[in-house]
């Protein structure tokens, strides 16, 4: 089989912080997989709501080492590497060697990133003195955080499904409502979107707040309804929140609150494709090591033809979808600090974004449901491991808007900012030239066709301009 970091290497050459992947890459291979195979086959964590005084503690009692695995990301700077040093890059190398072994822990380290960033670019100094430090420590006790938008009628409709109400205290507000899809639910903070009292309906009246697990004084300041069982992803430990009158903070302004949410959500949008990925790679290598230890005919599986060409295509998959989600990474490097109102380079970030994000993580649950074909009948036992792989994968096109969100959202851009004609800029240098002016007619004859025509007729664009985006940048 390859190795995370050796592939990382053959694409990325000099690799940012490689003493630290090099280290964080021993140890999961010593340490980290047989600590993630314990609380994946432990299954969802209890909650403790109440001690035996009956006392409200919303304590989440975890399998024995989930709190070494997920705090070794830290350690190596899954986010301290961005906050202090701008280094997005080895973040989400990081990031690539989490998701490998286990995609479903990458999420708690995304989602602190994605709360990380906003606390400082938006909060006050008072706010960032308080709580930034604690997110950024090395020694096993970093603060997670977390990122809560969704409440039971859905999270793609933002602007009509926000029902949490906050209203002015001082120089905080208090939050009223429910969180009914809450990644990391046993963070110490989380941004959280709600209205202020008096702001208008639709997603323009929402603000972005940050809310931490504890009042001041010591006492639970959301409460957590209950612990969601899922399919997989068991690294992330997902649940309903209550908020009553808790204690929050306004980060940025109000009138700009949408565009700071949808700031956190590209981040963890481009952390899913970078995941996605990793796991594509992971399906690859299973299948692999099995098909070149499996007789089958007279010779091994990968010997045979079909076979043979079934590897060849997922590798070159691999490849283009490595390109598109790094590719996000570079410019998210570039962009992330950007404030409204964003430069034209913002909005190309946002396109590829899009792109990467959808056409990743549609390819990790075809590979994952490949590799266990490969696998036969021993594909679907629990006991090698592999069926993991797809249960790790179904979130991934789900997650911080699903695949027809991305679709969505990639057609606004290009629409309202023209992000299609920044985007064949950038591949100029990349692209033949006949396939770029080819794309170039075929964009502009779609966006003069009529509004529900262009959104209905999107799986006969998104897909195809997405995968021919990553085979340019290879």
């Amino acid at each position: 089989m390859h190795t995370p970091l050796a592939y990382l290497r053959q694409k990325l050459g000099n690799l940012p912080c490689a003493d630290a992947l090099e280290a964080y890459h021993a140890w999961w291979e010593t340490t980290g997989r047989g600590l993630s195979e314990t609380v994946d086959r432990a299954g969802t964590p209890w909650l403790r709501q109440r001690n035996r005084l009956g006392e409200r503690v919303d304590e989440i009692l975890a399998p024995e080492g989930y709190s070494t695995l997920v705090q070794e990301g830290y350690k190596h700077g899954a986010v301290w590497r961005v906050i202090e040093d701008g280094d997005w890059q080895g973040s989400f190398a990081l990031g690539y060697i989490t998701s490998y072994y286990d995609p479903g822990l990458y999420c708690p380290h995304t989602v602190s990133l994605s709360t990380a960033v906003p606390l400082s670019k938006y909060g006050s100094p008072l706010l960032k003195e308080r709580y930034l430090p604690k997110m950024l420590r090395r020694d096993g006790e970093a603060w997670q955080g977390a990122t809560w938008m969704t409440e039971s009628g859905g999270g793609s409709d933002l602007g009509a499904n926000v029902k949490t109400v906050a209203v002015p205290d001082g120089d905080a507000y208090r939050l009223t409502g429910e969180k009914y899809f809450c990644s990391n639910v046993n963070a110490e903070l989380a941004v959280v979107a709600a209205r202020p009292q008096g702001a208008p309906e639709g997603v323009r009246g929402l603000a972005l707040f940050l809310v931490p697990r504890y009042r001041e004084d010591g006492s639970l300041n959301y409460f957590i309804r209950r612990i969601k069982d899922k399919i997989g992803t068991r690294a992330v430990i997902t649940g309903e929140v209550d908020l009553q009158e808790s204690v929050g903070y306004l980060l940025g302004s109000a009138e700009a609150g949408v565009y700071l949410i949808l700031e956190v959500l590209n981040i963890s949008r481009v952390a899913n494709s970078v995941g996605s990925v990793a796991l594509l790679q992971r399906a690859i290598d299973e299948a692999e090591a099995f098909a070149r230890g499996r007789v089958a005919f007279g010779k091994p599986l990968i010997e045979h033809p079909l076979m043979h060409r079934q590897f060849t295509r997922w590798r070159n998959a691999l490849d283009a979808a490595f390109a598109l989600a790094w590719e996000s990474v570079r410019l998210l490097s570039e962009v992330g600090m950007q404030t409204p109102p964003y430069s034209p380079r913002y909005h190309l970030f946002r396109l590829i974004t899009h792109l990467a994000k959808y056409w990743t993580a549609e390819q990790a649950a075809q590979a994952a449901k490949w590799c266990m074909e490969v696998h036969g009948g021993a594909g679907v036992l629990a006991e090698f491991g592999v069926e993991r792989l797809l249960r790790e994968a179904m979130v991934l096109p789900i997650w911080e808007g699903g695949s027809h969100r991305q679709m969505l959202d990639a057609l606004e851009v290009m629409q309202r900012r023209g992000a299609h004609t920044l985007l064949l800029e950038h591949l100029a240098s990349h692209a033949d030239p006949a396939e770029l002016q080819a794309w170039r007619e075929r964009l502009e004859a779609y966006l003069q066709q009529p509004a529900e025509v262009q959104e209905a007729e999107l799986e006969t664009l998104i897909p195809p301009l997405a995968e021919w985006v990553g085979e340019c940048l290879l």
